[in-house]
């Protein structure tokens, strides 16, 4: 039995829950359908997680279908439809800190593959500046560095990376205390 529901308007807060618990039920119940629209609501966010985390777009789109398959796998297993995203989005970040602990086992230096793709590239203040942030991002320690990316580059709150990171509140606003002093010292006064 297919259902086909509205995909959900995001500003619709109310009914957003409802909805979004009814897919995740079709979903659950093989509705290949509602399946593939709760991942097209949330794609938008994967890629930009994806590509934060491994700052190559070929990579941050395999990382989300990787995601997708291992979400549709186990979907089964999700135990509150409510939370679908932040499910998606931890295997999702799983998967990137896999893929960039397989770099690191092949390329020492984890900006090489930056460095060699932005020779290329015109070299104004915007892009110096981006390159900049880019690698004292690089420099953080993960779990900072993961903290970072999701409160600036995907505009979550404290609670919400509480939830995907699986850590107290505290500890997260201890540790984007911590990550956005770390920048401040790397990047220097004038950031």
């Amino acid at each position: 039995m297919k259902t086909v529901l509205a995909p959900v308007p995001s500003n619709a807060r109310g009914g957003e829950k409802v909805n979004l618990e009814q897919l995740v039920s079709c979903a659950k119940d093989g509705d290949d359908d509602a399946f593939f629209q709760l991942v097209s609501l949330h794609k938008e966010q994967l890629y930009k997680i994806a590509y934060a985390f491994l700052r190559n777009e070929t990579d941050a789109l395999e990382a989300i279908q990787e995601a997708t398959c291992r979400s549709y796998l186990k979907l089964a297993r999700l135990k509150q439809p409510a939370y679908f995203r932040t499910w998606l989005t931890r295997i999702l970040i799983h998967i990137c800190l896999d893929e960039q602990k397989r770099r690191k086992r092949i390329i020492l230096d984890p900006m090489e593959e930056d460095v060699q793709s932005r020779a290329s590239t015109p070299m104004d203040d915007q892009n110096v500046e981006r390159i900049q942030i880019e690698e004292a991002l690089a420099r953080l320690n993960p779990n900072y560095r993961h903290i970072i990316i999701l409160k600036y580059f995907e505009d979550r709150t404290i609670r919400d990376i509480a939830e995907v990171l699986g850590h107290p509140e505290g500890t997260i606003k201890t540790w984007l205390h911590k990550a956005l002093g770390a920048l401040r010292k790397d990047l220097g006064k004038g950031w």
